[in-house]
């Protein structure tokens, strides 16, 4: 059986930086695509990054060049390093395997099939 292990998360000042991790176990080659989604009060689950097996990357607009996804295949780890951390960050950060849409692999959580429990961001001064 999957299992996904989140760690990382913590409180930070506005303009911080924090790195998520995401430890997997079991059969992960099974699932394409590997994300990592935010959950903030009184708001949907949104996805935030998601990488395909191929490596392929993509990022929500709100956090391009600011967030980082990666993956170590050898350790089955994944992660999120995230910069110049804004109020709006603050959120339940949660990772999770899923299937792609014809090689592409979408925010969409119905595609996702396994979660963590999540990890909690807090962005303030």
């Amino acid at each position: 059986e999957v299992q996904l292990v989140e760690s990382g998360g913590g409180s930070v000042q506005p303009g911080g930086s924090l790195r998520l991790s995401c430890a997997a176990s079991g059969d992960t080659y099974s699932h394409y695509c590997m994300g990592w989604f935010r959950q903030a009060p009184g708001k949907e689950r949104e996805g935030v990054a998601n990488v395909a097996r191929t490596g392929s990357i993509r990022y929500r607009d709100s956090v391009k060049g600011r967030f980082t996804i990666s993956k170590d295949n050898t350790k089955n780890m994944m992660y999120l390093q995230m910069n110049r951390l804004i109020p709006d960050g603050t959120a339940m950060y949660y990772c999770a395997l899923g299937d792609d849409y014809y090689g592409t692999c979408s925010f969409a959580q119905r595609m996702y099939d396994r979660w963590g429990q999540g990890t909690q961001v807090t962005v303030s001064s």
